[in-house]
């Protein structure tokens, strides 16, 4: 695991959204998780419990429950909350669009794109300790119990927080507000 978390720090390093590259900040840590060994989903939940301040997630699937229960909670502990969303999941029975929807969080979807395939979950990104997620991990049942996915955590590095948090809020002003 740590070999695949240098690689991946290394390309983050390599080159950036922005043209910035982004180096191992001073309190960095990276974490790998991989399904079904490792519970991803659990990693996530612990991640937005943390949350103080904000959270932008952007998904291309969303239908686990608890990553749900998890955001709603952070959202009525007074977290800003934001979810981009693939166009198709408004269409979905199994989505937690509409559930996160009446609970009060702000939800867009993307419909500029064939496939909105971005699996991205940022938790305080505009403070001295952003969290990053990423990987192939779709927020789903079956990404836990019946695929072979990746998840990639790395905390406290502020620049590619910054330049994930810039490249979401540029698919949220070409994005379509969710309407249950």
């Amino acid at each position: 695991m740590k070999r695949f978390a240098a690689a991946v720090l290394a390309l983050f390093a390599a080159g950036s959204v922005q043209g910035q590259a982004c180096g191992p900040a001073a309190q960095e840590k990276i974490q790998a998780a991989f399904s079904p060994w490792d519970d991803v989903e659990q990693v996530i939940i612990d991640r937005l419990a943390s949350a103080e301040k904000q959270i932008r997630l952007q998904a291309f699937l969303f239908t686990s429950k608890r990553i749900a229960s998890a955001v709603i909670e952070a959202h009525l502990r007074g977290v800003d909350v934001e979810i981009l969303a693939d166009a198709n999941q408004g269409n979905s029975n199994a989505s937690q669009l509409r559930r996160l929807s009446e609970a009060g969080i702000a939800i867009w979807l993307e419909k500029k794109y064939q496939n909105a395939h971005n699996k991205i979950l940022l938790v305080d990104a505009e403070t001295a300790m952003p969290v990053v997620m990423t990987g192939s991990y779709n927020l789903t049942w079956a990404a836990q119990r019946k695929n072979a996915e990746n998840l990639v955590v790395i905390s406290g590095n502020s620049c590619l927080a910054s330049q994930f948090l810039t490249n979401w809020e540029r698919h949220r002003q070409d994005a379509t507000a969710y309407r249950k």
